[in-house]
């Protein structure tokens, strides 16, 4: 529990030490965001706040593990390879955007082919490792089922859904951020309930990092976390998930996500067939946004929320 607390409080105050180093330099270098014109006109007043501030939690995340870890076995390796690995698709993400000045950076197919490329990684690992396998723990039972040859499709999907969802939570000022340390600080207790004491450290280190880079990303932001820091926080937790054999827990722990990406899939999918949409915009938190609740409203419910849904995910492990 010690190493825990160290790895909480050395990554949020390097990341509030860190922040006004790192922030001036993304100024200096105009990596401004772009905002998306079809978004709500509300946010277009955000244009050109300093955006890849993702790089600043994924320094803290490295720091306090290298710190408090006194080993690295390879279940930490390939979480930390997983992490990186997705940091990097949104640090290009990013960086494509910022330099041809559009909302978007890789094209779809670019993103599509570099995450799978990194959860088939992760799936194969966990896969042939004899200590998680194929068997998956199932919600307030007890028992786990075993996917067998299933596993790997599905573990892959989930990976990729879980950092998209992620990057589609990250919308409003605060709100990636606050949900993603509470879904981290739910499997910080679950990995020390494991014995998996190496990832329980990595998960502490993220909540630290999302801890202290809340005081520069909380309404109204100094800066954004940009792809860089929703597809690494989003691999992180898959990570998570993945290797502790709790895939399963992800929809209960991770409900924000879900309710989020449902929505944009409900709302494409209905205007599609029908020409109607059912939300004034998705994904969900634009929805709320526009019914008039402002942005601190929606960050704390959606918290509130999710500290609700990870209790019971808690409960289901008892």
């Amino acid at each position: 529990m010690n190493r825990i607390i160290y790895s909480i409080l050395i990554s949020a105050f390097a990341g509030l030490i860190l922040g006004p180093v790192i922030i001036p330099i993304l100024k200096v270098l105009k990596f401004g965001q772009n905002i998306r014109e079809d978004g709500p006109r509300s946010h277009l007043k955000k244009s050109g706040t300093p955006t890849m501030g993702g790089i600043l939690i994924i320094l803290t995340i490295i720091l306090s593990t290298i710190i408090v870890n006194g080993k690295f076995d390879s279940i930490y390796a390939i979480a930390m390879i997983t992490t990186l690995g997705y940091g990097l698709i949104g640090l290009l993400d990013d960086s494509i955007g910022i330099i041809k000045k559009r909302s978007l950076g890789l094209r779809p197919y670019q993103k599509i082919i570099s995450q799978f490329i990194f959860a088939v990684i992760l799936a194969y690992y966990a896969y042939n490792n004899p200590l998680i396998g194929s068997k998956l723990l199932v919600p307030f039972t007890g028992n786990y089922i075993d996917l067998g040859m299933w596993y790997m499709p599905f573990t892959v999907f989930v990976i990729i859904g879980t950092t998209n969802s992620v990057n589609l939570t990250d919308g409003l000022d605060g709100l990636a951020s606050s949900v993603t340390m509470v879904v981290l600080l739910f499997f910080v207790f679950v990995c020390l309930s494991l014995n998996k004491d190496e990832l329980a450290v990595l998960a502490a280190a993220g909540a630290g990092g999302c801890l202290g880079f809340l005081r520069y990303n909380s309404y109204p932001a100094q800066v954004f976390m940009g792809d860089t820091g929703s597809l690494a926080l989003g691999g992180l937790i898959a990570a998570l998930s993945v290797l502790t054999g709790l895939t399963l827990y992800l929809p209960i722990a991770g409900i924000i996500y879900v309710v989020e990406a449902l929505s944009v899939i409900l709302q494409v999918a209905s205007y599609k067939l029908t020409g109607k949409r059912i939300f004034k915009m998705s994904p969900l938190h634009h929805h709320f946004e526009l019914s008039g609740w402002n942005e601190s409203k929606i960050v704390s419910v959606f918290g509130i929320v999710t500290v609700l849904f990870c209790l019971v995910g808690l409960l289901g492990l008892l």
